[in-house]
């Protein structure tokens, strides 16, 4: 085992753990991007859960960890655009306070954009 630190993820086990974890998310959110549109809606489990594991993501990516797993900057550039699509459409329906529409609406935006930063910094 390679190691060239002391914390819990300094080593190529651990590399190779933060590997799948995060590979795992990606799959999750690759194949709810690409399922039913109406499965990505705000009220649903993938509407929501989406946006967790790009958290997830991003906030490993900003620890700089090796072994974490992230989109191209393009494919979560098309999530995002896809994602707010579906959200923009169905929200109305379930949300009558406007404040908390654009207050939501900006931490999603804000959580996919840190996806998107984190992926363009991985690529250079």
């Amino acid at each position: 085992m390679g190691a060239w630190g002391n914390r819990n993820f300094d080593n190529d086990t651990a590399a190779d753990h933060l590997s799948m974890i995060t590979g795992r998310l990606l799959k999750e959110i690759t194949e709810a991007m690409s399922g039913d549109p109406e499965e990505i809606e705000p009220d649903e489990y993938w509407g929501v859960a989406v946006p967790c594991n790009v958290e997830l993501l991003y906030r490993l990516a900003e620890l700089s960890y090796v072994g974490v797993m992230l989109p191209t900057p393009e494919v979560a550039t098309g999530w995002k655009r896809q994602y707010l699509a579906v959200w923009d459409e169905t929200i109305d329906e379930l949300v009558s306070s406007a404040e908390h529409r654009a207050a939501r609406r900006a931490v999603l935006v804000e959580t996919f954009d840190r996806l998107i930063d984190a992926a363009r910094r991985e690529t250079e």
